[in-house]
């Protein structure tokens, strides 16, 4: 009995002297949190930028609070609105009965590219107009001339009376990637101005039934009538693209195309100085072959090269006796293994440049040279 009032004395102390200890442990770690430097964790009030390096990207530019909102505000400068009329096209017949028809009116958007009252545009906003009225972002307006227009690029220059005006950054576009982020400006139902975001979406698309004759970027940042003209811009400020068209509105959603801005780069010089922008050509359609394509033309599993689909009439290839199912498989010494490679060959040649073909015709290599051509766009199918 006595043993067991022992150790319940022992026990009752022990209890006493934790509590004490424990008490003595809560007290002082509290006043060293106290202590400690506070840091604000607010996620709506930190303008805390973090960045991350990414292999073979460097480093990665992540968006703080007003990122977008700052890069979309610098390039507004750059960027112009632009009202157009045009005299309605009217039918002989109506004439002789003294019907006339209004003028039409059109909106559309521009990037400034030289201080001195340079604008770059689509062709197919200015390429008719009779009037067209520029306003900048400061909303001074200047009546436009257009001074340089290319149907095949969809591009045209404009020229106002200003000087010491806003440039535009332009970037680069062979580097873009799906995934990309991206900002278009435009005025879209003209609302001049409006700013989306999107992203890249695809890149070297191929739209010819839509009208347009160069590799296109595809976004998805919002665009409609009254954004073509306008930039397409990246994370940097920098142009990359020009807002052109949008695929087939009535069955597609956020199907949006741009053209490049290495595009423009290469005859904006040209535009602007009103000289006549040449397009080579030889008049060929292709297709890349496949094992499958091979096997049905009787060709080995093996074979390379781009098959003639189609020649067109009085064309610089039917003037050199290029036919339907040759097999071009080399140009000037250079192996071909898809069109886009011909295509990007003949680019590189002018009008009247002499092109060597060496075609797979019925299990024989022939040779055929072929002068380049000119590519002459009817300007009323834009």
């Amino acid at each position: 009995m006595s043993r067991n009032r022992k150790s319940g004395k022992i026990d009752f102390m022990s209890m006493v002297l934790g509590c004490l200890l424990g008490a003595l442990v809560i007290l002082v770690g509290y006043d060293v949190i106290q202590r400690m430097p506070s840091k604000s964790v607010n996620p709506t009030t930190s303008t805390t930028t973090r960045t991350t390096t990414s292999s073979g990207d460097g480093a990665f530019l992540a968006m703080a609070e007003n990122t977008i909102a700052d890069i979309a505000e610098e390039a507004s400068k750059s960027v112009v609105n632009i009202n157009v009329r045009t005299n309605a096209q009217v039918h002989p017949m109506l004439q002789m009965m003294g019907i006339e028809m209004p003028p039409q009116e059109g909106v559309g958007s521009g990037i400034i590219v030289k201080s001195n009252g340079y604008i770059l545009t689509n062709y197919h906003v200015v390429g008719d107009a009779s009037e067209i009225l520029v306003t900048l972002n400061d909303k001074r307006q200047f009546k436009g001339k257009v001074v340089g227009k290319d149907a095949y690029t969809d591009l045209a220059a404009v020229k106002i009376d200003a000087t010491d005006l806003p440039v535009a950054k332009l970037g680069v576009s062979k580097t873009l990637r799906p995934g990309d982020w991206v900002i278009a400006i435009g005025s879209p139902m003209g609302i001049d101005h409006t700013v989306t975001m999107g992203i890249i979406s695809g890149v070297n698309r191929n739209l010819v039934n839509e009208g347009s004759r160069v590799q296109l970027i595809q976004t998805d940042a919002a665009i409609n009538q009254g954004n073509s003209g306008g930039p397409l811009i990246n994370i940097h400020g920098e142009v990359v693209g020009m807002n052109e068209l949008i695929f087939n509105p009535r069955f597609a959603q956020n199907m949006c195309f741009a053209i490049p801005v290495d595009v423009f780069k290469e005859v904006s010089d040209q535009l602007i100085s009103g000289q006549k922008v040449l397009h080579p050509w030889v008049g060929l359609g292709m297709q890349d072959i496949s094992d499958d394509l091979a096997r049905a033309m009787g060709l080995p599993k093996n074979t390379r090269g781009v098959v003639v689909i189609q020649v067109v009439p009085d064309s610089p290839a039917e003037q050199s006796n290029v036919a339907l199912a040759d097999v071009i498989q080399k140009i000037d010494g250079k192996e071909v293994n898809s069109a886009q490679e011909v295509k990007d060959l003949i680019k590189g040649h002018k009008p009247q440049d002499r092109m060597t073909f060496l075609v797979l015709r019925a299990g024989k290599l022939v040779p055929i040279d072929v002068i380049v051509g000119e590519f002459k766009m009817d300007e009323r199918r834009r």
